[in-house]
C-alpha cells in the first residue's frame, strides 16, 4: 500500500503520539495491519489522529495486566499511518495502519483526551526508517523450509508464488504478523534486533510449536 507521506528519520515524527493498546497485536514497518474501531475513546483517538499526524502508537499491554482498565505497557510498539479510513454507518471506524517505525516509551504524557498517549523516541530504530534494512542476512531457505513443515503438518495451504516473490523484509514481516503464536511471541518478534533475528526466532517459535503438538495444530489456509 502506497504512503503519501514518507519518513525519513526520527526526527519527522512527533514526538507525542496517541497509544493503542492491542493485545497480540504486531505491527511492523511498511506492513499494514486492518483495525475495527468501535470504542468511543479510540474513536475519539482516531478523529485526533486524523485531525493532525495521522499516526497511532500501536503497543501491547503487558500480558499479565490486560484485565485493569489501563494496562501497563511493554516498552516497544510500533507507529503507524491512516492509510485508509471508512465510515461503516453503525458507528465504527474501519482504519488500515501502515507500519512507519518501532519506538520506545519514553513516558505517557497526561492529557485531557480519552485515549493514552505516550512520548516516544525512535532513535534505536533508525533502521527501521530504510526499506530492506538487512535484508540480505536473512536466512531465506530455512525460513521457507521451516513455513513448508509447519503448513505441511497442519495441512494449511498457501500462495506458493506469491511468497516466493516476496522481498525478504515483505516476506519475514508478514509471515511475523500473521504468526498464530502468543502475545509474548508477537512482542519478541517486535523487538528482534534484526531483521534476520526476527527471522531466526520466527523459525525457532514455529519449531518449538511444532515439537509441542507434533505438528499438527488445525486445518484452513495460509494467505
Amino acid at each position: 500500500m502506497a504512503i503519501n507521506r514518507p519518513y525519513g528519520g526520527p526526527t519527522e515524527l512527533p514526538r507525542a503520539i496517541p497509544l493503542f493498546p492491542l493485545e497480540g497485536a504486531l505491527l511492523l514497518p511498511r506492513c499494514q495491519m486492518p483495525l475495527n474501531i468501535f470504542e468511543p475513546r479510540y474513536l475519539a483517538m482516531v478523529d485526533a489522529a486524523l485531525a493532525g499526524e495521522r499516526v497511532i502508537g500501536l503497543i501491547q499491554p503487558i500480558p499479565a495486566l490486560v484485565t485493569t482498565a489501563n494496562p501497563a505497557l511493554q516498552n516497544v510498539g510500533c507507529v503507524g499511518r491512516i492509510t485508509e479510513f471508512a465510515e461503516s454507518g453503525d458507528g465504527r471506524y474501519l482504519v488500515t495502519l501502515t507500519g512507519i517505525t518501532r519506538f520506545r516509551v519514553v513516558a505517557e504524557v497526561e492529557a485531557d483526551t480519552p485515549f493514552r498517549q505516550g512520548e516516544v523516541d525512535y532513535t534505536a530504530f533508525e533502521g527501521d526508517f530504510t526499506p530492506g534494512y538487512g535484508a540480505e542476512e536473512v536466512d531465506r531457505a530455512t525460513l521457507l523450509r521451516t513455513l513448508a513443515a509447519y503448513l505441511d503438518a497442519n495441512k494449511l495451504e498457501a500462495d506458493w508464488s506469491s511468497i516466493t516473490e516476496a522481498p525478504n523484509e515483505a516476506l519475514v514481516n508478514a509471515l511475523a504478523m500473521m504468526s498464530p503464536f502468543g502475545a509474548r511471541e508477537k512482542q519478541a518478534l517486535l523487538e528482534a534486533a534484526s531483521l534476520a533475528a526476527r527471522a531466526d526466532m520466527l523459525v525457532a517459535v514455529t519449531e518449538m510449536a511444532m515439537a509441542r503438538t507434533g505438528g499438527a495444530e488445525g486445518e484452513g489456509s495460509l494467505q
